[in-house]
């Protein structure tokens, strides 16, 4: 059995709760309105982080949070990842992060069975075709 992963960010600020579904290559986080994924508060930078999706093995992916802009400066209150501070981190499912005070996210894997498209005993040849009625063709 196949297991598909979704990979969610939800975010709490000063509107409330939002979840985001994340499955672009990279994520712009902060109080910018141009911001791919935007909080609202006082206490957040412009451009806070980063997310950066990273291959993995077998084709899977995750993603790694980084502070500030890619290529700019670091934001002024800084990230904290499970209570610890940091510049950058790879996200492990249920993940804290902390963007300022009552500015949180929660990062979750969300893995659940994918959908086969046959059965795995399933037999073309089982099938009678000669039963089949003319009208009854696609």
């Amino acid at each position: 059995m196949l297991l598909d992963a979704k990979h969610v960010l939800i975010v709490v600020d000063d509107q409330g709760r939002k979840e985001h579904i994340l499955d672009a290559p990279m994520y712009s986080i902060g109080r910018d309105p141009n911001c791919d994924i935007r909080l609202v508060s006082q206490f957040v930078s412009r451009r806070h982080a980063t997310l950066v999706q990273l291959p993995g093995d077998e084709g899977e992916y995750h993603y790694r949070i980084v502070d500030g802009a890619p290529k700019g400066k670091p934001s002024s209150n800084g990230l904290l990842v499970n209570g610890r501070k940091v510049q950058a981190c790879d996200l492990n499912d249920h993940d804290e992060i902390m963007f300022g005070p009552k500015i949180h996210a929660t990062y979750q894997l969300q893995t659940q069975a994918a959908e086969q498209t046959r059965p795995q005993n399933f037999d073309e040849t089982m099938i009678p075709l000669d039963d089949w009625d003319s009208s009854s063709r696609a």
